[in-house]
């Protein structure tokens, strides 16, 4: 294939890859649109998809298709019938189906995009590829931990997250296929990009828990101030909220997975910051740190990810401080990720 050919390609797939992601977001949808109307039950809300259990058999979801599901199939169909059992069952295997037929389209587009270069190289010369492959590894790290923590719930949250983020790419960032950059042209490209976004995407499903920990907490706030206030017994302890977050883990599950991917990612983004990236700067640069805006917020996410991490080691930090700081570090991060490129002309990442 000519390299116009691999370049056409690349873009179709990001186009088709595009559609069925926001086809899986649909299948999400239509999921959870089939449980509004089914009663949350308290199986249903103890802490599914975290990794945490309750002591009762009763209490654990149950295990249907590719995944434990944030609802039971027997409840479903003892409060709506069958056939809402059957609608939401298709909506969530259909939205994970189609999120992996995505992703695979989404990696064609990458690949594409590295082949229609002259020499061939890594898809990772521009802002465009950076954000194609990031949200790639966004979509490819939430099915790689779909299983081991149970996060269909997460599913519409992550397609829409994607799906926005390729129309901005594919509107606003595209380039050209161009050659790389003498700064870009070495072995340590791979490295430092593959583990910042490796980091980068185990960061943003920490800010999508966080966010919704956030949520989570104030409905179930307002649910205690709605029933008259603090009361005695289970309805006490275990507030009724409605809709999406009702079906979502609990605040103890969402806290105790935000803390998880944010311990997977730190070493993962040091080990990209302050280690592979000051070694390719003296390998291009002559200097390992030259103070450009790019790296001084780097350091800057490192420091707020490294205070989040050490707080809840030291000193118990939990709930909502520690959503609220998770955050700070995910909006640090994706500001040097795109805001630097619009706010300063002077730094020497400009190409990323």
């Amino acid at each position: 294939m000519s390299n116009e050919a691999w370049e056409t390609l690349s873009n179709q797939a990001v186009a088709i890859s595009g559609i069925v992601y926001f086809l899986g977001f649909i299948a999400h949808l239509w999921q959870w649109a089939s449980l509004r109307k089914v009663p949350v039950s308290r199986a249903e809300r103890v802490a599914v998809g975290a990794g945490s259990r309750s002591g009762g058999a009763s209490a654990g979801p149950r295990r249907s298709g590719a995944t434990e599901q944030a609802w039971s199939e027997d409840e479903v169909s003892a409060a709506a019938g069958e056939g809402t059992r059957r609608r939401v069952a298709m909506g969530e295997r259909l939205g994970i189906i189609l999120t992996m037929i995505a992703t695979a389209v989404h990696l064609v587009a990458l690949v594409g995009r590295g082949m229609a270069a002259e020499p061939n190289r890594v898809p990772w010369g521009n802002m465009y590829e950076f954000t194609l492959a990031g949200t790639f590894f966004v979509s490819l790290t939430y099915l790689v931990l779909l299983r081991r923590f149970h996060l269909a719930w997460l599913g519409p949250i992550v397609t829409g997250f994607v799906v926005t983020l390729l129309m901005i790419d594919v509107i606003w960032l595209h380039e050209e296929v161009a050659p790389l950059t003498e700064a870009l042209n070495s072995y340590w490209l791979v490295i430092h990009v593959v583990s910042a976004v490796i980091a980068t995407a185990a960061f943003t499903l920490g800010g999508f828990t966080s966010v919704l920990y956030l949520l989570k907490e104030r409905a179930e706030r307002k649910a205690v101030v709605g029933a008259g206030g603090a009361g005695t017994g289970e309805a006490a302890a275990q507030p009724v909220v409605r809709g999406y977050l009702a079906r979502v883990p609990d605040l103890v599950g969402l806290d105790r997975l935000t803390y998880r991917l944010h311990a997977f990612a730190f070493p993962v983004w040091t080990f990209a910051v302050l280690i592979t990236g000051p070694i390719w700067a003296h390998e291009a640069w002559s200097r390992y740190w030259n103070w450009d805006p790019k790296e001084v917020w780097a350091f800057i996410t490192w420091v707020v990810y490294a205070a989040y991490l050490h707080a809840r080691a030291t000193a118990g930090f939990k709930g909502r401080n520690a959503a609220i700081l998770a955050l700070i570090g995910l909006a640090t991060l994706w500001f040097n990720f795109i805001g630097i490129n619009f706010f300063s002309s002077s730094s020497m990442h400009s190409y990323a």
